[in-house]
């Protein structure tokens, strides 16, 4: 097995009043220094934070945002801003210096963008803007944006009962989806559990991967589970399912839904099955926990798929993601950009 990519406890930061800034600016710094960032670096990184949160407070709407290690590379950090505000016609005009707006990351966002490593906005009129951006220590490698995964828990809620792995080997990219039964620590414990029992056999065929994890379910309250196998040199996808996991793949005119068949693993399951589906290129999968409804729909989303898979999960989680349940959605990339 190799590069092992696992879900964190992913903390939402709403963007409200004044006193989140600071809040965000220091996490952001703390963790900047504890992956050795120099003063210099861990400025840039306090600069970026600050002027991101700032505009989300002056003019989002429910804004939020995420700071926390970048789920590919451990010693970059990686900052998501989320609203639904009024949006950007011209996202390429607000990055230009001087450039002034009522809309949501208008101020400042050229100055941003100088301050990261790497970052990417997608944003549209009436809907919302996404930023996603990281930072890295100067000379120090980038992370390669080929798959990311966010979760939300329910409400208040502290733990996600939804979870994810990913294992990349060679040419190939194994991810794995849980959404453990109900919500809480058991729900967590289940979808735990399921990444541990995914670890172990990451190697097998999916729909035998599938099978391990059903059978080591059953001391736990269960979940659903799916398993992808994205071949990069092929152009192929190798899907197994099992439950109310959505898997896709996405593409500018359209989608394509992989199957997964009924049940609870851990407890209840027809005959598993593996399925295997052609990966155009400049495609996206996308996976997601029924914390997300099915009906979002990627054509009105003019440009999203060419965006990274941290702007791509994060706009369907904000769009389709419902309070009402503990929400993970991972993107992934299937070609080398």
């Amino acid at each position: 097995m190799g590069k092992v990519i696992r879900s964190q406890n992913d903390t939402w930061t709403r963007a409200e009043d004044a006193s989140a800034i600071g809040a965000l600016r220091r996490s952001a710094v703390m963790l900047a220094e504890a992956r050795g960032f120099d003063e210099e670096d861990a400025g840039r990184v306090a600069v970026a934070v600050s002027e991101a949160a700032s505009n989300l407070v002056k003019h989002a709407v429910e804004g939020v945002m995420l700071v926390r290690p970048h789920p590919e590379l451990d010693s970059a950090i990686e900052v998501i801003a989320i609203d639904r505000g009024p949006g950007m016609r011209d996202v390429s005009r607000a990055l230009r210096d001087g450039y002034s707006t009522a809309g949501t990351l208008g101020i400042g966002l050229g100055g941003i963008a100088r301050m990261t490593s790497g970052y990417e906005v997608h944003s549209m009129p009436g809907r919302g803007t996404v930023l996603g951006m990281y930072f890295t220590a100067r000379n120090a490698p980038r992370p390669a944006s080929r798959v990311s995964g966010l979760t939300r828990p329910i409400g208040e809620e502290i733990v996600c009962g939804d979870a994810f792995v990913v294992a990349e080997h060679d040419t190939t990219t194994t991810v794995m989806l849980c959404d453990g039964l109900g919500h809480g620590s058991l729900a967590a414990h289940a979808s735990q559990e399921a990444a541990r029992l995914f670890l172990q056999h990451a190697d097998l065929p999916p729909v035998t991967v599938l099978e391990r994890i059903h059978l080591g379910l059953g001391s736990t309250r269960g979940g659903a589970v799916a398993v992808a196998r994205v071949d990069r040199a092929a152009g192929t996808v190798s899907f197994a399912g099992l439950g109310n996991v959505s898997a896709w793949i996405a593409h500018q005119e359209g989608r394509q839904g992989m199957i997964s068949v009924p049940g609870i693993a851990g407890h209840k399951a027809r005959t598993l099955r593996q399925y295997e589906y052609a990966v155009p290129q400049h495609s996206m999968i996308v996976l997601h926990s029924d914390g997300l409804s099915d009906r979002w729909d990627i054509t009105s989303y003019p440009g999203l798929v060419a965006r990274p898979p941290s702007v791509v999960a994060a706009t369907l989680l904000r769009d389709a993601g419902t309070r009402r349940d503990d929400a993970c959605v991972v993107a992934m990339r299937p070609w080398t950009s």
